[in-house]
């Protein structure tokens, strides 16, 4: 990020609300607890978790462009770091070797953001994106189960989890689960109140892990994963012989990472009415990782469960998470022995409440979705089962694929050619394309579609018949078409003019942008039409059409003459 571009974020960060620190200590809060339950899951040091909440936190909540997302570890950024590490055959527990991890991610988040590729999430559709989000968030109820009873699901996939965890009923622990639905009511109370909805999560942890403590009751608390240290993260630097083994997997880890932050955009609008923007994020959570990779974190990326923590505890700007890494830092400086007695049902039971209110918000999207069409529908389901039972970064290809082949699907669909008439007013008149070129006329076309190769076929069944065209001409607008179609459109082009040609008649392109032009001159079929029969666009709309229209008929009349001289 440029200096000018980094003095111009800076000054906008705004002026932070009161409820925002309120809700940073919240997030802070729950930061210890999931932060290290998340890494004791991916077989890394537990201290690493929490340390995910201090640095990529600070430097994501400083410059991504939304506002309210959380930049932290994740339990799919944990899963896919562990796979990575583990593939490539070095200590999950060297510092050297997640420093190592970190920094590539965060390198490859960076330039995916200055590069501006960020537009390739533009491509992940609606219903693809619906789909994964709605997964997340099952994937977060389920990463907590057994921190609200006290029970591990068994399963290789999240659905037979749940249900694993269903069946077993009988094997919750029933301190867990009363201490997990005492801090749910508590919750619930308290947002019965208006005014103290925002600080419903902290007055619900607070409570609960107080009496807990009070009546002494038998849960596992956050000090049970690990000692809280107290004291800041130091520097680590990262170990430049593990870079080879570990950049093949860096990708896939800014991957997961991007692909959930994707998800919250959506989501968690701006409150202050801006857009959000995928290329900021992308370089927000970039500098995160570089920074966090420095400092003992794992890789990070935009955290669904703790924007969703920050947005229920009153959330209204950015410095939410600024103050989140400062509480975090400040507690674990001063109160680590305090932050180690909090209970994981405390934490287990609000997450999945999170949870839920995440899956309760994309309900609309969800029924927009099956309301739209078959093939949208089919696509959501997919990518929700392929987030819930595959490992996210396959299930973000799948995702990708399925939107490339939607999106295939219904451009292909919706491309058609049309005839345009004028009327005795001079207006142009829209209606189906003929079945055939009568001779001795003009006819115009107009080409609606986006030069997909998948058009072609539809395409090339609406041709008008040129059996009978001698001495006809064909007009056919291209304005709005994209500068570079695919080659597949080119060669339906040059086999029509072919055709067209064959039987004595002759195509004219009219609109042509520059760059197209460009290519068809490079291509050879200016030379086969001739360069009178491409015309650029003009600043009139139909300028192009009409010039082409006036040079076919002239054209038609000439050859119409030659063979009455014939």
């Amino acid at each position: 990020m440029r200096p000018a571009a980094l003095r111009a974020r800076l000054r906008g960060v705004g002026r932070p609300k009161a409820s925002d620190v309120s809700a940073g200590l919240v997030t802070g809060l729950f930061s210890i607890p999931e932060g290290m339950a998340y890494a004791a899951i991916g077989g890394f040091n537990p201290v690493s978790g929490i340390y995910a909440g201090v640095v990529p936190t600070l430097l994501g909540s400083l410059f991504s462009r939304t506002v309210l997302m959380v930049t932290t570890l994740t339990s799919a950024l944990a899963l896919t770091s562990q796979s990575v590490v583990k593939e490539a055959g070095l200590d999950a527990l060297d510092g050297g070797n997640i420093a190592t991890l970190a920094v590539l991610a965060g390198v490859v988040m960076l330039l995916l953001g200055v590069l501006r590729l960020g537009v390739v999430m533009s491509f992940v559709s609606n219903a693809v994106m619906t789909g994964f989000s709605t997964g997340i968030a099952l994937q977060i109820v389920t990463g907590s189960l057994k921190d609200a009873t006290g029970y591990q699901p068994a399963g290789h996939n999240k659905l037979r989890q749940l249900g694993d965890w269903i069946v077993h009923i009988g094997d919750w622990q029933p301190a867990a689960v009363l201490t997990a639905l005492a801090a749910v009511a508590v919750w619930a109370l308290v947002r019965l109140v208006p005014r103290l909805k925002p600080v419903a999560v902290l007055v619900a942890l607070l409570v609960v892990s107080m009496a807990v403590g009070f009546l002494g009751t038998q849960v596992e608390l956050a000090g049970d994963i690990a000692p809280i240290p107290g004291a800041l993260p130091a520097f680590t630097a990262p170990d430049p012989s593990a870079v080879g083994a570990l950049l093949p997997g860096a990708f896939a880890v800014a991957l997961v990472g991007l692909a959930q932050a994707a998800s919250i955009g959506p989501s968690v609008p701006n409150p202050d009415g801006t857009r959000s923007s995928v290329n900021g994020d992308f370089v927000a959570q970039g500098l995160g990782n570089i920074g966090g990779g420095l400092f003992g974190a794992l890789p990070t990326g935009g955290s669904m469960s703790r924007t969703g923590v920050a947005v229920s505890a009153g959330a209204r700007t950015r410095w939410t998470g600024v103050f989140a890494a400062l509480w975090l830092a400040l507690l674990v400086l001063t109160l680590g022995s305090l932050a180690e007695r909090i209970p994981m049902p405390v934490i287990g039971g609000l997450i999945i409440v999170i949870g839920c209110e995440l899956v309760v918000g994309r309900l609309p999207d969800i029924a927009l979705v099956l309301r739209t069409s078959p093939l949208s529908a089919t696509a959501m389901t997919a990518t929700f089962l392929a987030t819930t039972q595959l490992p996210l970064q396959q299930a973000i290809v799948i995702g990708a694929v399925l939107s490339l082949l939607l999106y295939c699907g219904q451009a292909a669909r919706r491309s058609r050619l049309h005839r345009l008439e004028q009327d005795g007013e001079g207006r142009w008149l829209i209606s189906d394309a003929p079945a055939r070129i009568e001779p001795g006329t003009v006819t115009v076309l107009l080409y609606d579609g986006v030069s997909l190769f998948a058009e072609t076929p539809r395409i090339d069944e609406q041709w008008p018949d040129t059996t009978g065209a001698r001495g006809a001409a064909v007009v056919l607008g291209l304005r709005g078409v994209p500068d570079v179609p695919s080659s597949a459109v080119l060669k339906l082009l040059r086999r029509y003019a072919r055709d067209l040609r064959a039987h004595g008649g002759r195509l004219y392109l009219a609109g042509v942008e520059p760059r197209l032009r460009a290519v068809l001159h490079r291509t050879g079929l200016t030379a086969e039409l001739g360069e009178d029969a491409v015309l650029p666009p003009t600043s009139d709309i139909f300028g192009s059409q009409q010039e082409a229209t006036a040079r076919a008929a002239r054209w038609v009349e000439e050859a119409s003459r030659g063979e009455q001289h014939g």
